[in-house]
């Protein structure tokens, strides 16, 4: 299940883009908080302390206890749901969170991990990845990091459903059980470099026949 991890942050009273670059410089993102019933209000984070916590994460949404200094509820529970950053150095610009209850159903986005060389990789097939995250609905406190599906034995011409990932208790995915999470096809063969082959190989004996009628022509 997924951990939930501490976020400190700020009640924010400015707003605007100038007040929001300027946050920026001095290693604040701004945020929001919204959901659970509640009026949406401004928060803001340290951009240090925020990118490091990513980094433990295996998606993007995530769940924190968020506690905020200057706000009516100390602690509250919220996940990030979207991360905006910076078209060319990837810096985070702002940070969507969204308040939880946690008797109320969540819906979050995680990412699918295929472990493991399948069988018919090795006997040179090709597996594709078909659906790498999923979209699921649970309690905050049955959400996963990530799934994870053992392709070891999967053969050439074997496919992974929906229904074959391996779900923890309480946890339900809101595409089909059909869906195809991966697939092993069996390596193409390039024909063409073949046939190409052959021609040049024809094309390459055709002068030899007509230096020798050009020889018997002249004789």
């Amino acid at each position: 299940m997924s951990k939930q991890q501490t976020l400190t942050a700020e009640k924010r009273d400015v707003s605007g883009t100038s007040a929001a670059k300027r946050l920026r410089r001095e290693g604040i993102v701004p945020a929001v908080v919204y959901g659970a019933a509640q009026d949406e209000y401004t928060i803001q984070i340290n951009a240090k302390e925020f990118t490091n916590l990513l980094k433990t994460q295996s998606g993007t949404n995530f769940l924190v206890n968020l506690e905020i200094e200057g706000a009516k509820e100390k602690t509250k529970l919220a996940m990030v749901q979207e991360i905006q950053q910076h078209a060319l150095t990837d810096g985070i610009i702002h940070v969507d969170f969204h308040a939880v209850n946690e008797n109320e159903t969540i819906h979050a986005t995680i990412p699918v991990s295929l472990i493991g060389e399948a069988a018919g990789v090795k006997e040179g097939g090709l597996l594709e990845h078909m659906v790498q995250s999923l979209e699921v609905h649970c309690l905050p406190a049955n959400l996963p990091d990530h799934l994870e599906y053992d392709v070891s034995e999967v053969e050439v011409g074997d496919t992974v459903s929906i229904s074959d990932l391996n779900f923890p208790d309480g946890v339900t995915a809101t595409l089909g059980d059909d869906v195809i999470v991966a697939i092993c096809n069996a390596a193409r063969v390039v024909e063409e470099e073949t046939e190409e082959g052959a021609e040049g190989e024809a094309g390459s004996a055709e002068p030899e026949v007509i230096n020798e009628k050009k020889e018997e022509d002249s004789e």
